[in-house]
């Protein structure tokens, strides 16, 4: 519904942003021209180029401005906000690492102070532009609800959210089938729908009761269209199915799938795989060119062998991989087959400080660059275990739709270490399948810096 308007409002808001973010670099340079050093001019070149081009990717990847997004001003504002104090954040590191001393100080405070004011002004703009369209009735729909149920209790808080020009007046149900109070009025009952549709001079009618269900609403239907009014169905699929389904449509032909799973879509696959990349690279280039020659000695100087431990373990769609670890235990034949546990005498005397810091870890930064892992996911499991837990586990399988990972949902929230009941892996199991429904990028920062909260903390369960 009114795609093309939403589509509107998010060009606008960008182009708003980006113009502002471009005055804020420019103005300054006008107003207080004999304050600053305008020689330099490519180093200035450089630094705004920068500036916009991390606020656009900042953008993309919070999804600032979809439409789920802008619909709902307060979790507009706030991810806003976020994606300001990051951008922020980043172009100071920007600064910081580059050293340049030809960009003044009293040139990039006026730019952020002015960006900040011209931010408070766009969405000021914005509450302005909902207010207006909310309040011209030629430019407000007016809608009735038919049915009280579950479903039409939930178009109503839709509506109420996200619609900019449509207006509730209220509910037509029997009588009958009324158990509770309601925030808006029912206003007759089902035989009287049109009569009230045109006193009230409504334009569409959202039917949440299907004709399966009742075959009265085929003459509703026609009815309506005969008085100019919209008449559209809303069906209850639990009628249907007795499980939860997410709708999704090919062209005209919906499809109906168990779960809902943001990372099938390409845009947002590309948005994580780019975060594996920049993060692996730098970790790979910046710490692992260091650590593994040292961590390779201590571990040859403790006990002969190698120096990474490599085991076979289940990736995505069910399909195997070598995970890369740095040796913690002395060479044995239960490596494969036995999980670590507490004291576990094969444990090297380096090897416990590398599981207690999870250094052993790091070199799966190499496996997520190569593709078979993601910086967050569910954590891989050896073959034998996948065989193992997927028998006594219920939807244990559904896990492997996506990469594994370094670190993940169940591990922050304290479930990682030995597994010693069933019990324990349907909990992971379950936080698994949450962020498998819930993935967005800003969760996976979140991770990432409650991962490296966690392991400077100290976690007790890292054995």
């Amino acid at each position: 519904m009114n795609k093309q308007f939403k589509r509107y409002l998010q060009a606008s808001l960008i182009f708003l942003d980006l113009f502002m973010l471009n005055a804020c670099f420019f103005l300054p340079k006008l107003i207080f021209k004999e304050s600053i050093d305008m020689s330099y001019t490519s180093t200035y070149f450089t630094f705004w180029i920068t500036t916009i081009s991390i606020w656009v990717i900042l953008a993309f990847f919070s999804g600032v401005y979809t439409e789920k997004i802008i619909l709902q001003f307060e979790t507009f504002t706030k991810r806003t906000v976020q994606v300001f104090l990051f951008w922020t954040i980043f172009d100071l590191f920007y600064l910081f690492i580059t050293r340049d001393i030809n960009v003044s100080r009293f040139f990039i405070l006026l730019h952020f102070s002015f960006f900040v004011i011209s931010i408070l002004i766009n969405r000021f703009l914005y509450v302005g532009i909902r207010n207006y369209f909310k309040s011209k009735d030629f430019l407000v729909k007016k809608v009735i609800i038919l049915g009280y149920n579950s479903i039409s209790l939930k178009l109503a808080s839709y509506f109420e959210e996200e619609s900019i020009n449509t207006q509730l007046i209220g509910f037509v149900e029997d009588e009958k089938n009324i158990k509770e109070l309601t925030h808006y009025p029912v206003l007759a009952e089902i035989k009287n729908l049109i009569q009230v549709a045109k006193d009230y001079d409504v334009q569409e009618i959202y039917s949440t009761i299907t004709p399966e269900q009742n075959e009265f609403i085929y003459e509703l239907m026609h009815q309506s269209e005969n008085e100019c009014i919209r008449f559209k169905v809303v069906p209850n699929l639990a009628y249907f199915f007795s499980k939860p389904v997410v709708v999704d449509y090919v062209r005209d032909l919906p499809v109906l799938s168990l779960r809902s799973e943001p990372l099938e879509d390409v845009g947002n696959r590309l948005k994580k795989r780019f975060l594996d990349v920049v993060i692996s690279l730098i970790v790979i280039i910046f710490i692992l060119s260091w650590l593994i020659p040292i961590i390779g000695l201590l571990i040859l100087i403790e006990s002969r062998g190698p120096i990474f431990f490599k085991q076979q373990r289940t990736g995505k769609n069910n399909q195997s991989f070598n995970c890369l670890k740095f040796r913690s235990m002395r060479p044995n034949n239960d490596a494969n087959l036995k999980q670590a546990t507490k004291n576990d005498n094969r444990i090297t005397k380096i090897g416990k400080i590398l599981r207690k810091t999870s250094l052993d870890e790091f070199p799966q930064f190499i496996n997520v660059l190569k593709g078979e892992m993601s910086l967050v996911g569910p954590r891989p499991h050896m073959v034998k275990h996948t065989d193992d837990y997927s028998q006594i586990v219920d939807q244990y399988m559904i896990r492997h739709f996506l990469k594994p990972g370094i670190t993940g949902w169940a591990q922050i929230n304290g479930l990682r270490g030995e597994i010693t009941e069933p019990k324990q892996i349907k909990l992971r199991v379950k936080y698994d399948l949450w962020y498998l429904e819930n993935w967005n990028i800003w969760l996976d920062l979140k991770i990432l810096f409650l991962t490296i909260y966690t392991i400077c903390k100290g976690d007790k369960k890292a054995y």
